[in-house]
């Protein structure tokens, strides 16, 4: 899949206040601070989702129109976020809501950071996203700040923790490394 036009086409609180038309969608989930925004500009070769080294900075799903044939949803980060709980609450059950409810998503990408342990909130992601019957790609982010060695370690970690058939791609920002294999890995998806 190559990523020739990308423009955001909407930015809701709830997912049915999202775009109407038929499109497949795919949805980007992780923690705060994981590195989603950083990814999906790494996708779409320029600098669309905001990126702050703040946690939690996504506070809504966003819709980018990507080629005019599908949408890529960037989901609010779970876990810490500089917010009170009942917000965090609110984005986790739109979330949920999101993944369970879209009949249009074709994908989740996971996000993960290798050098970090497992949270219990991504054990429930996995979760969710097998109790909607939706295909899962695990991605492991920041992979250019640890070593090989550090790297193939953790990604079996992750894929035994997480209970996932196979081990999560790496991706870095910084690189790029990695951005060939996801972009195919959702064309095979959006092609099921």
């Amino acid at each position: 899949m190559r990523v020739e036009t990308v423009k955001l086409c909407a930015t809701v609180a709830n997912h049915r206040e999202g775009p109407k038309d038929p499109l497949p969608q795919v949805a980007f989930a992780g923690r705060s601070n994981v590195g989603k925004s950083s990814l999906l500009n790494g996708l779409f070769g320029r600098q669309l989702a905001g990126v702050s080294k703040t946690p939690g900075k996504t506070r809504t799903l966003n819709y980018y129109l990507v080629n005019n044939r599908c949408y890529f949803v960037d989901l609010p980060g779970y876990g810490y976020a500089h917010t009170g709980r009942s917000q965090r609450d609110v984005w986790g059950q739109n979330v949920t809501a999101y993944l369970l409810e879209e009949d249009k998503l074709r994908l989740v990408v996971g996000l993960v950071d290798p050098r970090i342990p497992t949270s219990p909130l991504d054990v429930d992601l996995v979760g969710f996203v097998r109790q909607a019957r939706k295909p899962l790609l695990l991605v492991m982010t920041k992979t250019d700040r640890i070593g090989r060695g550090t790297l193939t370690q953790a990604s079996a970690r992750l894929g035994r923790e997480l209970g996932t058939p196979s081990e999560p791609l790496p991706f870095s920002a910084h690189t790029g490394a990695g951005r060939k294999e996801i972009l195919a890995a959702i064309a095979v998806a959006l092609a099921a």
